[in-house]
């Protein structure tokens, strides 16, 4: 695994929705380090700053699934933030990230040219097939934005599925829809889009299209419903693992989950070295 720490300026911040934010940081080290991958067989549109700001994002697709580790502030363990854009050329980083405790809050409150303690890239990120096939991307919440360049990648052959608890939690919308993308917005309460869970709308969108391919990001009971979904109908399917993390290199085995081989037999896997992304097959759900 090739990876590098640097210290990252932030470029530019916004709220995106409530206690989610987007950051544009200077990484040219990161950036350089980035593991080459299939999905960098299609050019890039490339994210400047000025881009950043309107919420746009790269397309540095090869790091689609990849992770980073934030230092944040004096808390020992760093934080591990998925990667939502990528540009090697420009020496760009885009991460969207949610609060969900004190270390989260705190990157909340960086400004505008604070520099950042990053560790990266990490991890093993999605595979990538033909970009003439057809492919549905199946995100939750805060696991959708690891998914927008494997969105980029398809384009107009990709038919992106988002989950949010209502309309005013839903994020990147507009992004996956300027990727050339079929968007579907599923909400718990109905606020907007399709008033109903993720899993639903895949089975009513396979019903009616091919489907060659299917990536997914989120909760893992969604992630189990939509690797069933797609096991039932004999299609590839890989998904991203969210387990907590400490060293984020695969040294203190904290992010481990389980897996099976060819012959069914289960074995703990560490999600930040192996994954996060698997093949679905290989996970056991139980």
């Amino acid at each position: 695994m090739r990876y590098t720490q640097e210290s990252c300026k932030l470029l530019y911040k916004s709220e995106i929705a409530p206690g989610i934010y987007n950051y544009t940081l200077s990484a040219p080290a990161i950036a350089g380090a980035a593991s080459a991958g299939p999905f960098e067989r299609r050019s890039p549109t490339h994210m400047s700053a000025s881009s950043a700001r309107s919420g746009a994002s790269s397309a540095g697709a090869a790091s689609a699934g990849q992770f980073v580790q934030i230092l944040c502030g004096d808390y020992t363990l760093r934080r591990p933030i998925s990667i939502c854009g990528f540009d090697a050329g420009l020496g760009i980083l885009r991460l969207v990230f949610e609060i969900r405790g004190k270390g989260t809050a705190w990157l909340a409150q960086r400004q505008t040219g604070d520099n950042l303690d990053i560790v990266g890239p990490l991890g093993h990120g999605f595979p990538a097939a033909d970009p003439a096939k057809k492919a549905v991307l199946v995100g939750g919440g805060i696991g959708t934005p690891p998914l927008l360049p494997v969105a980029r990648f398809y384009g107009g052959n990709a038919t992106v599925i988002t989950g949010f608890r209502n309309g005013a939690a839903a994020i990147l919308q507009e992004d996956f829809a300027a990727a050339g993308a079929h968007t579907v917005l599923c909400t718990d309460d109905g606020s907007a889009g399709f008033h109903g869970f993720t899993t639903q709308a895949l089975e009513q969108h396979l019903a009616q299209n091919a489907c060659d391919v299917v990536y997914t990001c989120g909760p893992k009971v969604m992630m189990k419903g939509v690797a069933a979904i797609a096991a039932d109908r004999g299609i590839s399917c890989y998904v991203s693992m969210e387990e907590r993390m400490g060293c984020g290199v695969g040294a203190c085995l904290g992010c481990t989950c389980r897996t099976k081989d060819a012959a069914g037999e289960p074995h703990m896997t560490r999600v930040c070295l192996n994954g996060p992304v698997f093949n679905a097959a290989e996970v056991d759900w139980t």
